[in-house]
C-alpha cells in the first residue's frame, strides 16, 4: 500500500445554515452523521436570525463524529452563516450542504477517492438527485469543470450541497462567502467562479445529494433580491462580457426577474438586451410574456421547478 493510502484520512468540518426548517434539518443532519467516512466529522449547524436549536434529540456517535449548533454572528443571511461556520471551523476539508437537504452514506469516502485521483483539483462536487412534485430526477455534473465553463454556464449540476474543498485553499487564497452579496443571492455560483479562477473542480458522477424541492425556497418570491443579486454577479466579473451566451443566461434571468416585479419597463429593455446577445434564450421571452401580462410568473416557475430546473 502507497504512503498516500497509509495517510491518516483528513479531519472534515461540515457547515450547514439554517432558518426555520426543523424537521428537514434533522434529517440532513443525520445523513451527515452517518456517512460510512473512516475519517474524523465535525458538523456545526449555524442558526441565522433564529434561536439556537441545540438539537439534543439527535443521536451523536461516540467515534469521530461531532455536532454543534452556534448563532451566525457574521452578516444575517446564508453568506454570514456558511462563513461563521468556516471561520470556525477546525477541519483540513470544509464542506457545505443546505439545510433541506441529505447526504448519501458514500458521499464524501467517494469525494476523497476522486480527489485522490485529481489532487491539483481545488474543489470536488458530487451528482445530485431531485426529488420535486413527485419524482426523482438525476443531474450529473461534468467530471471537470473550469472558469470559462462556469462563464458559459453555471452547471447547476453543481450544487452546493456536494462541495468539498480545502479550509487552507479558502482562508489564502479564495477568500470567504461574499457577504455583500444583494440577498446571497447567487453566493453558490460566484464561490464556484472564484475558486475556479485558481484551478478546476472535479465531480463525482454520482448523484450522492438529495435536494429535496417540495417545499418553498427561500428565494421563491423574492424577485427583487433575484434581480440585484445577479446584476451584482454581471458587475463583479467582468469576463462574462466575453461571453454573449453567458451575458445573455444571466441578463434573462433579471429580465424574468423584473417582469415578475411588475417593473415592465425595465424587464423588457433586459430582455431586448438579452436577446441581442443570443436569440435563443429563452428566459427574455418569458419575461415579455409576463410583462405583456400573458401569462403569470409563478406559473413558468412552477413549470420548470417540476423539471428539476430553477429560473
Amino acid at each position: 500500500m502507497s504512503a498516500q493510502h497509509r495517510a491518516p484520512l483528513p479531519a472534515v468540518s461540515v457547515v450547514i445554515a439554517t432558518r426555520g426548517r426543523p424537521e428537514l434539518l434533522r434529517a440532513a443532519v443525520r445523513s451527515i452523521l452517518a456517512q460510512d467516512y473512516a475519517g474524523d466529522i465535525h458538523l456545526t449547524v449555524v442558526f441565522d436570525q433564529i434561536e439556537i436549536d441545540p438539537l439534543s434529540d439527535i443521536d451523536v456517535p461516540a467515534e469521530r463524529r461531532r455536532l454543534s449548533t452556534v448563532a451566525n454572528n457574521r452578516h444575517p443571511g446564508l453568506a454570514g452563516g456558511r462563513n461563521t461556520g468556516i471561520l470556525g471551523a477546525s477541519g483540513e476539508l470544509i464542506a457545505f450542504c443546505d439545510d433541506d437537504d441529505e447526504w448519501l452514506p458514500g458521499k464524501l469516502r467517494m469525494q476523497l477517492e476522486a480527489w485522490r485521483g485529481d489532487p491539483a483539483a481545488l474543489l470536488v462536487a458530487t451528482g445530485i438527485r431531485i426529488e420535486t412534485a413527485g419524482r426523482s430526477l438525476e443531474r450529473l455534473p461534468p467530471e471537470r469543470t473550469t472558469f470559462a465553463d462556469l462563464i458559459r454556464s453555471r452547471t447547476t449540476e453543481l450544487h452546493p450541497s456536494s462541495f468539498l474543498f480545502r479550509r487552507e485553499d479558502i482562508l489564502e487564497r479564495i477568500g470567504l462567502v461574499d457577504e455583500d452579496l444583494p440577498a446571497s443571492y447567487g453566493e453558490d455560483y460566484d464561490f464556484l467562479l472564484r475558486v475556479a479562477r485558481f484551478g478546476h473542480i472535479v465531480a463525482v458522477p454520482e448523484p450522492l445529494v438529495i435536494v429535496h424541492w417540495n417545499r418553498a425556497s427561500f428565494f421563491d418570491g423574492k424577485w427583487l433580491g433575484i434581480a440585484e443579486g445577479l446584476t451584482y454577479l454581471l458587475n463583479k466579473h467582468p469576463e462574462f462580457s466575453d461571453s454573449a451566451i453567458g451575458s445573455a443566461r444571466i441578463e434573462g434571468q433579471i429580465a424574468f426577474a423584473l417582469a415578475a416585479l411588475g417593473r415592465h419597463s425595465e424587464a423588457r429593455s433586459w430582455a431586448r438586451q438579452t436577446i441581442r446577445h443570443d436569440r435563443t434564450q429563452l428566459r427574455a421571452y418569458a419575461a415579455l410574456a409576463i410583462s405583456a401580462r400573458l401569462v403569470p410568473a409563478g406559473a413558468l416557475v412552477s413549470a420548470v421547478n417540476r423539471r428539476g430546473r430553477g429560473l
